[in-house]
C-alpha cells in the first residue's frame, strides 16, 4: 500500500462510514479534522477507555483515520470519517469482534447510506440471526448497492468454513485475515462467497491507536477490513470520477483471474491503482 498512500491521503469528498464502536475522540492532535458523528441510541464519543466497544471503535478508527503523524499513522486521514456507534459500552465484547443483530446493521448501514458514505467498513459479527432480521439486513445491503456505496465486511474469527448473511451478499467484499508472508490466518473464516468476491489482508500484530490515545496491536479480521476500505477510499480520491463498479473491479483484477477456492487473494493496492489508471487513462 505504500506507493498508493504516497500518491494520497484521500479527499473529504470520500466519505468512509464506520459502523463499530464509539471512538476516543479527546485528543484531537490524534485525529485528522474529518472525523463526524452520526449520533443514533449509542454516544459516538467514549465514555469507558476500557471497554471493548471503545478499543475495538477507536482501533479501526486510527488506522483510517489518525494523522500520519501521529503513532499509528493511518491509511486515508484526508478522507472523511463519519462514525455510526453500534456496539454498546456496556456490552462485554469478546475480545476481537463485537457483535450485533441483523436488524442493529441493517439499521446503521441506512443511516450511513442516507448520510452519503461512500464506503462503509463493518467489522461486526452477527448475533441473534432470524429470517426478519437477515432480509433486513439484505435489503440495506441492496440500498447501498443501488447507491453505490461499497462495503467491506470482516469474515470473522472462528476459524470456521462457511458464510453469513454478510459475506454472502454479491456486493459485499469480505475481508479474510492473512499473515506478513499472506499466508491465511489460522483463526480467520473462509468459504466459496469469500474465496470468489474477497480479499486476503493483514491480521496479525496490526497496530493502531489504543483507547488510551497509545499505540495498540491488535490482530483479526478486524484488524484486516479496513486495509481494503482504506485502499478503496484512496482509489477513489486519486480517481474521483470513477464509477463504484469501476472502483470495486479494480481490486477483483488483483492476481488475475479469480480462483475457485475458499481462500481469497491477498490485497495489492498497486495493481488497483494500475488497473484504475488504464481505465481512466485519457479522461
Amino acid at each position: 500500500m505504500t506507493p498508493l498512500m504516497e500518491h494520497t491521503s484521500g479527499r473529504p469528498e470520500i466519505v468512509i462510514a464506520l459502523i463499530d464502536g464509539p471512538v476516543l475522540m479527546d485528543r484531537p492532535d490524534l485525529w485528522s479534522s474529518n472525523v463526524q458523528h452520526l449520533r443514533r441510541n449509542l454516544p459516538a464519543t467514549c465514555a469507558q477507555s476500557t471497554s471493548a466497544a471503545c478499543m475495538h471503535g477507536t482501533f479501526v478508527a486510527g488506522m483510517l483515520s489518525a494523522k500520519r503523524s501521529s503513532v499509528a499513522p493511518a491509511i486515508c486521514p484526508d478522507c472523511t470519517l463519519l462514525v455510526r456507534p453500534i456496539f454498546s459500552e456496556a456490552v462485554e465484547g469478546n475480545g476481537q469482534m463485537p457483535s450485533a443483530s441483523p436488524a442493529e446493521l441493517a439499521e446503521a448501514i441506512i443511516d450511513v447510506v442516507k448520510a452519503g458514505a461512500r464506503v462503509i467498513n463493518l467489522s461486526a459479527a452477527l448475533a441473534q440471526p432470524s429470517s426478519r432480521g437477515e432480509r433486513d439486513l439484505e435489503q440495506a445491503l441492496n440500498l447501498a448497492a443501488a447507491r453505490g456505496v461499497i462495503t467491506v465486511a470482516a469474515a470473522g474469527n472462528q476459524g470456521a468454513i462457511g458464510s453469513s448473511a454478510i459475506t454472502r451478499h454479491p456486493w459485499v467484499i469480505p475481508v479474510a485475515g492473512c499473515d506478513a508472508q499472506g499466508r491465511p490466518s489460522g483463526e480467520s473464516n473462509f468459504g466459496s462467497s469469500i474465496g470468489r468476491r474477497g480479499l486476503s489482508a493483514p491480521a496479525e500484530n496490526i497496530t493502531s491507536l489504543g483507547a488510551d490515545g497509545k499505540p495498540r496491536t491488535f490482530g483479526g479480521t478486524s484488524a484486516a477490513a479496513p486495509f481494503v476500505t482504506g485502499t478503496l477510499a484512496l482509489l477513489w480520491s486519486e480517481f474521483p470520477s470513477a464509477s463504484a463498479t469501476q472502483v470495486k473491479s479494480s481490486l477483483g483484477q488483483v492476481n488475475g483471474v479469480r480462483r475457485n477456492a475458499i481462500v481469497p487473494p491477498v490485497l495489492d493496492a498497486s495493481a488497483a491503482y494500475q488497473a484504475l489508471s488504464r481505465a481512466n487513462r485519457g479522461k
